[in-house]
């Protein structure tokens, strides 16, 4: 999906114009993968769960020994005035941290830090309409005891974009990763859940998944509704028997599986229990119920039309 350029990007404590918003291509990033990034959505009323996605920022940079000059506090409040400056709601949010221009060499210790954070109108994630038809990929996941996947970081996705395009060449709109040991993990970019007997199953973060933002808002959401959550490993076949299956994450927010390897998740509809939770999802996040959780900050954004629904 092409990007639509803003007006400022935020680097370093700056607002700098968007084309100006450029690294040396022998900074340490651009040879080893050394970057931790997040991804946020801004609706309507406000940021979702900026605080969650920033701490995490902060949690990925932490794992890879990568000392941020900026607080929780300092970071959201960045995040804040670069959507209110550029003035765009709805809007996807991309801050990045990584390792700058210093030294070569594997040794990211002496390579100064960087961090950006840019904003722009981006629209549905997964493709597919009527529902995602995906695939089991022949690409697992990142095993415990490699590299971390508690850590969004750039070098993490590679995998990911083996996985999606292995899917994409094979006609489906997504690929869905086994761990080292077989068991179900997660999409490319997404968390995955399943539906079965009025049970709502997901991988545990020991499958060597992300520990998605949107994942946790969907258990919270799932509890509220009084649905049943059960945390657990999965085998593939899980996949072929269920009555419901859905992706979540910040791009791909909630998005039912209609199909995997070809083989029909129930009807292919979207079925009652992920309605349920996609309707409360977007309800909340889109302004038309309360936000009782709190996971809205507001932005001062003259914003478009709602989105999602």
């Amino acid at each position: 999906m092409p990007i639509q350029p803003t007006k400022n990007i935020w680097h370093n404590g700056q607002m700098v114009p968007w084309d100006q918003a450029q690294i040396h291509v022998m900074s340490h990033v651009v040879h080893y993968g050394s970057s931790v990034f997040e991804g946020l959505r801004c609706y309507v009323p406000g940021i979702f769960r900026l605080q969650d996605h920033m701490q995490r920022l902060l949690d990925s940079a932490k794992i890879y020994r990568m000392v941020l000059p900026y607080s929780l506090e300092e970071l959201c409040s960045a995040v804040v005035d670069l959507v209110e400056a550029n003035g765009v709601a709805p809007c996807y949010i991309r801050p990045i941290a990584f390792r700058g221009y210093g030294e070569i060499g594997v040794n990211p210790l002496r390579s100064p830090m960087e961090i950006y954070i840019a904003n722009f109108p981006w629209g549905k994630y997964v493709p597919g309409n009527d529902g995602a038809d995906v695939c089991v990929s022949s690409w697992a996941r990142l095993a415990p005891n490699t590299m971390p996947s508690l850590a969004k970081a750039g070098a993490n996705y590679m995998n990911s974009q083996l996985i999606r395009m292995e899917a994409e060449i094979n006609g489906y709109s997504e690929g869905i990763a086994l761990d080292v040991n077989g068991y179900l993990s997660e999409g490319s970019g997404e968390n995955l859940f399943i539906v079965r007997g009025g049970i709502v199953y997901t991988t545990p973060l020991a499958n060597s998944v992300l520990n998605g933002i949107t994942r946790s808002s969907v258990l919270a959401i799932a509890k509220s509704l009084g649905i049943t959550i059960v945390e657990q490993p999965l085998p593939r076949e899980m996949l072929y028997i269920a009555d419901e299956a859905f992706f979540t994450g910040t791009a791909a927010e909630v998005t039912h599986l209609r199909s995997v390897d070809r083989i029909l998740v129930g009807d292919g509809s979207m079925g009652p229990i992920t309605k349920a939770i996609y309707d409360e999802f977007f309800s909340i996040v889109n302004g038309k119920k309360p936000d009782t959780y709190g996971w809205l900050t507001p932005v001062k954004v003259a914003a478009a039309e709602p989105v999602g629904v």
